[in-house]
């Protein structure tokens, strides 16, 4: 059989269609592609490890999504249309595979609903199993099993200038790693902290990555992503050390009991040392005790110098607010302290930490100073 020959139409179609793709001239285009230059073969492996350590550690991240009861409105305040839920979001990781996972105590705290949607686009209804404000850190359970989890490493062995990734949900987006490398250990910028060193990064710590896992190149989480200051451009994380010391806590009582003894504290000045009975400007000099609290009912007065606790040597005052602040409530402790320059030692039973602390009463009489000599730090928190 005799084939017909194409339309005029449509041979006149595929002319045009195929003059549309055919390849530009170079000096027609408005760009310039690459000729296919390959990265230097270093680099190359570091963007391949980097791509695999960050899908490696994405099944175990989580959405946790919030709804909270509308704010009441101020008393004589005129009521506009009807109050809404508010609703934010934040990060979290699972620890274990029968459902259980970290976050930050400011992500769920006065949440009515907790929504946690996994990497494969699950979502569970989340409870609460316990919280601690003081560093940020909420236990959360959903009913699920066989589910991935981020190993937990050692934040000791962290150290200032290696790189970390820190992952989350920032702004409502889904499954973001960003790079940095640790930029200091030490003080947060809570002035509550119970005196233990957090990790400062530069890896983009933004709304929403909170709660999420800050992990080492060896894919172990070293922190839980706490805070971030400055537009994101600083980040502050929980040591996963000090998260695995206070978990047995949450899943027990649903809070920490942080131990306290009821003083507000300073560091002991140069030129004061002498006259405290000191060689060197070391230890933690008491400024004022709390009447009727731990450290008051043990003996110890305003102007003291504790020096060791324990045993345990005390440079200064983060070491005091570290000791007794992860030492059990109820348990009796030995301090050591310097009194108008002679060595004493007292017993204490260490109390429990109080968010609203009293007001110190017994205040520190000050030791004479020459008006050119500078004038003591202000207390510190009550510990």
């Amino acid at each position: 059989m005799r084939r017909s020959p194409l339309p005029l139409a449509l041979v006149l179609s595929l002319v045009v269609a195929s003059a549309a793709v055919a390849p530009a001239r170079a000096a027609d285009l408005l760009w310039r592609d690459s000729p296919g230059v390959a990265a230097p073969p270093d680099i190359v492996r570091l963007n391949d490890f980097m791509h695999d350590l960050s899908e490696r550690m994405k099944p175990s991240l989580v959405q946790v999504r919030v709804r909270r009861a509308a704010e009441p409105q101020a008393e004589g305040q005129e009521q506009q249309g009807t109050p809404e839920e508010r609703r934010s979001a934040g990060s979290g990781f699972i620890i274990r595979e029968d459902g259980y996972l970290v976050t930050n105590a400011h992500v769920v705290g006065d949440a009515e609903r907790i929504q946690v949607r996994l990497s494969d686009g699950r979502r569970f209804d989340g409870r609460l199993v316990g919280l601690d404000e003081r560093v940020d850190l909420a236990l959360l359970k959903i009913e699920a099993s066989g589910l991935p989890v981020a190993l937990l490493g050692d934040s000791n062995r962290t150290r200032v200038g290696e790189f970390v990734l820190a992952l989350g949900h920032p702004f409502g987006l889904e499954q973001t790693v960003s790079f940095g490398i640790v930029s200091r250990k030490g003080a947060p910028i809570q002035v509550a902290a119970p005196g233990f060193e957090f990790i400062q990064t530069d890896a983009a710590v933004n709304p929403g990555n909170s709660g999420g896992p800050l992990v080492n190149m060896a894919g172990e989480v070293v922190g839980v992503n706490s805070m971030a200051a400055v537009n994101g451009s600083i980040g502050f994380a929980i040591p996963v050390n000090l998260v695995k010391a206070l978990l047995p806590q949450l899943a027990e009582k649903g809070k920490v009991e942080w131990g306290w003894l009821g003083v507000s504290i300073a560091e002991v000045p140069d030129e004061d040392a002498p006259k405290l009975g000191l060689k060197e400007p070391k230890g933690v000099l008491i400024r004022q005790v709390v009447s009727g609290q731990p450290a008051d009912q043990g003996g110890i007065k305003a102007n003291d110098v504790v020096v060791s606790v324990d045993g345990a040597s005390v440079e200064g005052p983060r070491d005091l607010q570290r000791i007794i602040s992860s030492t059990p409530v109820g348990k009796v402790v030995k301090i050591s302290l310097m009194r108008e320059g002679k060595e004493q030692e007292v017993a204490v039973t260490v109390g429990a930490y109080q968010a609203q602390a009293p007001r110190p009463t017994r205040r520190l009489v000050p030791a004479p100073r020459s008006p050119q000599q500078p004038q003591p730090p202000s207390p510190q928190q009550p510990r």
